[in-house]
């Protein structure tokens, strides 16, 4: 059986190779890192960006990824993050999660803007990059709960929720999992934009695509996108293909997102970066083409759906009952 020091041994493990990955620590599980679009839009100035910009009115350069927990409760396959086993390491059981140190969500909020400063710094300068989108960069107005681990986890969500908003940042997105149903249906104030993930199609796909620690997952999922109906904000049912694992069904895949009701749904590739190539091959990354041809698939079974969007670079297509995007912020 795990112990809390055997749990915080582990811990320390990931913290000392997420560090070596470029990762930014706010305290003990907390964690930021620009993403590859922040960076691409910086230094094209402006005219590369990532697919929430391209959608959702998110402005790449202003946009501040980060977690409040490295701990995940799945062992998904396709996860470009590092997990226990890739180590040699047992993992962190659920059983024990109530046990783990987590953030204070002032010193998450206070950590997360200061630390940014510094990692943007050397943009300023750069004469590749627009002066005033490098001083805009140091004022992020969006953050995303999506870097890494699993964010429901985190004890205080909704204080870090509340938090962001008050130091005037314009939205929040959250990225989860699915297996805390219970949060979705408790949030004191919504993100601005809520995602579950829907890896599968059904629970024998997904018992050998995510590899759950906890039991019973498949139907806390399935309670999620039940659960996202109570939100008022847009939600997205995100479907992450691999080609040979879950890119399968869409007719099982449509029967689950009718249920939850989302203003949108994405397909969108799984990418072959980080930890992906350690457990699966470059096969396994579907190609755009193949992303559309699931996607048309797919809307056949959504009645009232249809494809709004479609972005190359990322590998994903956009998919809503709406005739085009919610502008949360202009860009």
């Amino acid at each position: 059986m795990m112990t809390y020091l055997n749990a915080v041994y582990v811990l320390d493990k990931l913290r000392m190779l997420y560090r070596r990955m470029g990762y930014h620590f706010l305290g003990f599980q907390a964690v930021a890192k620009p993403c590859h679009w922040l960076k691409k839009s910086l230094l094209s100035k402006g005219k590369e960006f990532c697919y929430k910009q391209l959608w959702y009115g998110i402005p790449s350069h202003r946009c501040l990824q980060m977690s409040p927990v490295i701990v995940c409760n799945l062992q998904c396959l396709y996860c470009w993050r590092a997990h226990e086993a890739d180590l040699g390491l047992r993992p962190v059981l659920p059983s024990i999660f109530e046990k783990l140190p987590y953030d204070d969500p002032e010193l998450i909020v206070e950590e997360s803007l200061r630390i940014w400063k510094g990692i943007l710094a050397g943009f300023l300068g750069n004469p590749k990059v627009s002066s005033k989108m490098a001083k805009e960069s140091f004022e992020p107005i969006h953050v995303t709960f999506s870097l890494t681990g699993e964010p429901l986890i985190y004890p205080y969500v909704n204080d870090l929720i509340s938090l962001y908003f008050e130091r005037g940042f314009k939205s929040v997105f959250i990225v989860t999992n699915g297996t805390y149903p219970e949060k979705i249906l408790n949030f004191d104030r919504e993100p601005s934009q809520l995602y579950v993930t829907l890896p599968a199609p059904n629970e024998e796909v997904f018992l050998k695509v995510t590899r759950p620690l906890l039991p019973n997952a498949w139907n806390k999922v399935l309670e999620s996108l039940e659960a996202l109906k109570s939100i008022k904000n847009p939600t997205v049912v995100r479907l992450t293909m691999v080609k040979g694992l879950n890119m399968l069904g869409p007719e099982e895949y449509a029967k689950k997102i009718l249920k939850a009701e989302p203003t949108y749904v994405e397909v969108k590739a799984a990418m072959n970066v980080g930890f992906f190539r350690k457990r699966l091959s470059l096969a396994s990354m579907p190609r755009h083409e193949d992303i559309v041809t699931f996607a048309n698939e797919l809307v056949k079974h959504l009645p009232g759906y249809r494809i709004i969007g479609e972005y190359l670079p990322s590998r994903v297509v956009l998919i809503s009952r709406l005739s085009k995007p919610i502008k949360i912020i202009n860009a």
